[in-house]
């Protein structure tokens, strides 16, 4: 469990990443240098790579807080009778598959700067990184790519010099063994997460394609862990991971992380139709297996699928949605989706409380969208979906309830930001609806210029 400040005024918490194996030893979030943290942080915890859980503690110096934060985890995250395989998803493989990573961006050359600096330091043999610049106002990211990372335009211009990716110690490594240049840039005009999805999915080389935001760090075991699932069943056509906070600097991004943020647990989880799940909903509550921020596919069935609807995800009416639904449909086509948590990403949150609030309304209109959007790519789905609803509802308004309620130490925070979200749920259907519409007219104008 993670233990949070009580809400209200807040001040800043560090957040760092230890493990139990390295006694004493402190990392900063996504894979970094060394730290020293001392007074109260909060940190992932791990026993040999394997994430256990987050946990607050205070202590003096540093190894004073790393003996507190062993002693939270030993107490509740693990029972500490040895090494009961925790390691296994960072283990080499003979034939790594190739992985294409996508990183959708817009007018963040800052965040997206650490992002790639934390993927060109993946310990991963075959791999490459697509940005797509989605409706950019400037050509900042484009210079960005073209001056530090070696990368080419979409069209396989070169947009610099060719001596390979800029790593984070400042070296250049060299272009992948059978992926070429490392880093790759796309221009999507029409904005919207799912069409920048897709532009990237479109020339996407990997035989897994894998995506994270430019607002995130990934760990250097990220893709070695995303990998596993897929080479341990050939039916698992989806694979999703853990996401944890880099940073808790103001009381909008301790809120979010209260609020539940991106957490779906510690434990690996498999789902499908064959063996389906006792929640109520299943499997339309899309929500639990993941987030778009750290998920992976088989590069062939997501084109199968015809990738992400335009209609749903960031830059749209809907607000989102674009990943729960590809995640109910690879489900529905028969195909078993993975929850790896030693696939970790590290998400920076948003920094203000109207942009929180705006992120909070934005998951609940995601999620109305989604299911809306379920309907229309699988029809079939409907009965299904009807004998599911009541109880589903039920469980919704419940969890929303629960959520709702103070922390202690009081607060409006958590009612605020559960009653955005249920008002978004709300709302998703219909900006599904007008999304649908936009995109229509958007598809008969490029039709029009087509045949000209």
């Amino acid at each position: 469990m993670t233990r949070l400040p009580p809400a209200g005024p807040s001040a800043p918490l560090p957040v760092v990443d230890i493990d139990l194996a390295e006694p004493g030893a402190f990392r900063r979030p996504g894979g970094g240098t060394r730290a020293r943290p001392s007074g109260r942080a909060l940190g992932l915890v791990r026993f040999h790579g394997r994430p256990l859980g987050m946990a607050e503690a205070a202590g003096g110096g540093p190894e004073e807080l790393w003996r507190a934060l062993a002693a939270v985890a030993l107490r509740e995250f693990t029972a500490a009778d040895g090494d009961p395989g925790l390691d296994e998803p960072h283990r080499t493989f003979v034939e790594a598959p190739a992985i294409s990573v996508i990183v959708a961006t817009r007018n963040r050359t800052g965040m997206l700067r650490d992002c790639l600096d934390s993927l060109l330091a993946l310990k991963y043999p075959r791999f490459e990184v697509v940005v797509v610049d989605n409706a950019p106002s400037d050509t900042s990211t484009e210079d960005l790519v073209r001056r530090e990372y070696g990368g080419t335009r979409d069209d396989g211009g070169p947009l610099g010099d060719h001596g390979g990716p800029r790593r984070p110690d400042g070296t250049r490594g060299r272009p992948l063994r059978n992926l070429g240049p490392a880093v790759r840039y796309l221009r999507e005009p029409v904005p919207g997460l799912a069409r920048a999805h897709n532009r990237g999915l479109a020339v996407a080389r990997g035989e897994i394609t894998a995506f994270t935001d430019d607002d995130t760090l990934v760990d250097p075991l990220w893709l070695t862990a995303l990998a596993a699932p897929f080479q341990a069943d050939p039916r698992t056509g989806c694979v999703t991971g853990l996401i944890v906070p880099a940073e808790l600097d103001t009381e909008a991004q301790i809120a979010l992380e209260r609020h539940g943020a991106f957490a779906k647990g510690y434990v690996p989880r498999v789902w499908s139709l064959r063996s389906p799940s006792a929640d109520p909903l299943f499997p339309f509550t899309a929500g639990r297996f993941g987030s778009g921020a750290n998920m992976a596919f088989r590069t062939g069935l997501l084109r199968e699928l015809g990738g992400f609807d335009p209609a749903t995800g960031v830059g749209t009416p809907a607000h989102g949605g674009d990943d729960l639904l590809s995640f109910f449909r690879v489900l529905a086509r028969g195909r078993s989706l993975a929850y790896e948590p030693a696939a970790i990403v590290w998400h920076r949150h948003r920094r203000t409380p109207e942009a929180l609030e705006a992120q909070a309304f934005g998951y609940g209109a995601g999620f109305g969208a989604y299911l809306a959007g379920a309907i229309v790519h699988e029809p079939r789905m409907l009965p299904a979906l009807l004998r599911r609803l009541p109880g589903g509802v039920r469980y919704a308004l419940a969890r929303n309830r629960a959520r709702a309620t103070p922390a202690p130490g009081g607060g409006a925070a958590p009612t605020r930001l559960a009653r955005l979200e249920l008002r978004g749920m709300l709302y998703g259907p219909y900006g599904y609806w007008r999304s649908r519409r936009i995109e229509r007219r958007i598809e008969r104008r490029i039709e029009r210029r087509t045949r000209r």
